[in-house]
């Protein structure tokens, strides 16, 4: 790259005090990259104060190695913008990092990012603010995104959200937001195509991953699919590595491999419920280690958080007529899982009785329970009691093979299973 299309915010007046707002700085070094046809944003080492930083096609972002970029407090930093906000189209507090429909653009370096999340989760939780939240960075419509390396801390909502992108790369990027604070979840592929995530250090106070494609009232249906993650570590998160709710434009094509959760809520989850439509199938899980997750992998077809989420249609376990709004789980299938200190129970599966959980199989399964486990709920959804040191309950899954999977220091049976069709345990607990 040449030197001429390296941009520094400091020759631009950005001030590294971390109290003098740089964001005329950022400003002005995108446009001459856009002059340049494109270039680095370069950020130096020093601690640098910003509201939102709106990207253009064929931009590099860097920040250094002992830069700290920090975002603004101020909601008038950062201007409405129209995007996806939990699965609807909707106005919203422009992301602290954007860019809709660009190509070519990515965030690298070995700096800091803080987003100085805490008065934005206060205003939430005070139910104080005109639009949703900030999130930290978002490309939507956008093709070939990069981002590497960095390290991301106190993020108001959503951490890494991509909507609607093709070729989307996240690799060895850190992720710390507090355990308690509300929705920042790790990194949130939504209607997304070919998304790559890898490497990745996560400890957030929502899910760690999560892969999402819309709800039933997103304009647009657009499927989540050919997603990979890979060699990553998720810590505290609601979940490790979570599909849905909001999948009613589908989800396919997914594997997760080579990763280790520790203390998180659930491990592999997948959720949805009745008027969502959408499918999930041709999901492949491999070689993955947990330590201290309350329940590690679950399956829920009854979820009931979320707008519509209390509607008797939701809650009714007598079978409805399968329409565009059934959603339906099939071809899932995990191997190679070691989960220990385990507490509500090994596994949580319940479909719907007219969309069972469908051609799914389990291969070198291995679920220890903790001593001191406490009792919990493992799957969000109505008159589902605490569970303690439970085995793996099946209620409406069809068709699935148990091969090698053991469940130990357990209380009752090791496999619960009702409405059921064609399950096989082969060298199981019994």
């Amino acid at each position: 790259m040449s030197y001429t299309t390296i941009f520094n915010i400091t020759d631009f007046g950005a001030v590294p005090d971390g109290k003098t707002l740089c964001t005329d700085a950022f400003k002005a070094a995108v446009r001459k990259c856009e002059e340049a046809g494109g270039g680095t944003v370069y950020v130096p080492a020093g601690r640098f104060l910003t509201g939102a930083i709106h990207l253009s096609s064929n931009i590099n972002l860097h920040i250094d190695a002992g830069a700290v970029l920090m975002f603004s407090q101020n909601p008038e930093d950062y201007p409405i913008v129209y995007s996806r906000w939990e699965g609807e189209e909707a106005e919203v507090y422009s992301p602290l990092i954007y860019g809709d429909n660009v190509e070519n653009v990515s965030i690298t370096g070995y700096g800091t990012l803080d987003g100085q999340g805490e008065p934005w989760w206060k205003l939430h939780r005070e139910k104080k603010l005109k639009y949703p939240r900030p999130r930290f960075i978002c490309f939507q419509n956008s093709e070939r995104v990069l981002i590497k390396g960095i390290k991301i801390t106190n993020s108001p909502a959503w951490t890494i959200n991509p909507v609607s992108c093709n070729n989307v790369v996240i690799d060895g990027v850190t992720i710390k937001n507090p355990a308690d604070s509300p929705n920042t979840d790790g990194i949130n592929p939504d209607s997304c195509r070919n998304v790559r995530i890898s490497n990745c250090y996560i400890s957030v106070g929502d899910d760690c991953v999560a892969i999402k494609s819309g709800v039933e009232y997103s304009k647009y249906r657009i499927p989540c699919e050919n997603i990979t993650i890979t060699n990553c570590t998720m810590l505290d998160g609601h979940g490790g590595v979570v599909i849905g709710s909001e999948m009613s434009g589908s989800v396919r094509n997914i594997t997760i491999s080579n990763c280790v959760f520790e203390g998180t809520d659930r491990g592999i989850r997948i959720k949805s419920r009745r008027g969502r439509g959408g499918v999930v199938e041709d999901i492949r899980v491999d070689n993955i280690v947990m330590k201290k997750v309350m329940c590690p992998l679950v399956m829920n077809l009854y979820y009931f958080c979320g707008k519509g989420g209390k509607d008797d249609i939701v809650r009714d376990k007598k079978p409805h007529p399968v329409n565009e709004g059934t959603p339906a789980f099939r071809r899932i299938h995990l191997s190679n899982v070691t989960a220990r200190e385990a507490g509500a129970c090994a596994g949580f599966f319940y479909g719907l009785p007219e969309m069972p959980i469908e051609d799914v199989s389990f291969h070198n399964v291995y679920v220890h329970m903790a001593d001191d486990a406490k009792p919990d709920v493992p799957a969000m959804m109505d008159d589902l009691e605490p569970m303690k040191k439970r085995g793996i309950y099946l209620n409406n899954v069809k068709d699935a093979v148990f091969s090698n999977v053991k469940i130990t220091n357990h209380e009752g049976k090791a496999f619960t299973i009702e409405n059921c069709e064609n399950i096989r345990l082969t060298d199981c607990s019994e």
